[in-house]
């Protein structure tokens, strides 16, 4: 739903300006405040400062900040980019490890129906080929009957 437009009567350097925004009044009493600081500040530091440059020195101190944060908004979008792949990565190694170890399974069960318990499975490649004899075995059985 979209925000509505509400009108503001802010104080700003003693000059009252309604202001037009979607924001809340709370909002933008809380901006006014910190312009009306900043201006301040910018007039404590720079006593020949008159209000239109202490302004124009504002609206530029702002800009800076807006691209400050934009500058940081994409390297933290690019940071959880990155880490968004890793966690995909991460999730297709655990089912990888997941599927090796239920093979690894599989072949202890075919040699405990062997009766060849004492065999020892090295890795996932004697696992699957332990199961391919197995299968081809099999086949071989259905054939010969059939």
């Amino acid at each position: 739903m979209a925000k509505q437009k509400n009108r503001f009567k802010a104080v700003i350097e003693n000059q009252e300006c309604t202001i037009i925004s979607k924001e809340s009044p709370e909002h933008m009493k809380m901006v006014t405040e910190l312009v009306n600081e900043q201006l301040e500040e910018i007039k404590r530091m720079s006593i020949e400062t008159d209000n239109e440059q202490a302004a124009i020195l504002l609206a530029i101190n702002a800009v800076s900040d807006q691209f400050k944060k934009q500058e940081e908004l994409m390297e933290l979008k690019d940071e959880n980019e990155a880490l968004y792949k890793k966690a995909v990565q991460a999730a297709e190694l655990e089912n990888r490890m997941q599927r090796i170890e239920q093979v690894e399974q599989e072949a202890k069960k075919v040699l405990e129906k062997q009766g060849r318990k004492d065999t020892q499975i090295n890795n996932h490649l004697q696992a699957q080929q332990i199961l391919n004899e197995n299968r081809k075995q099999d086949i071989q059985q259905k054939v010969s009957q059939g």
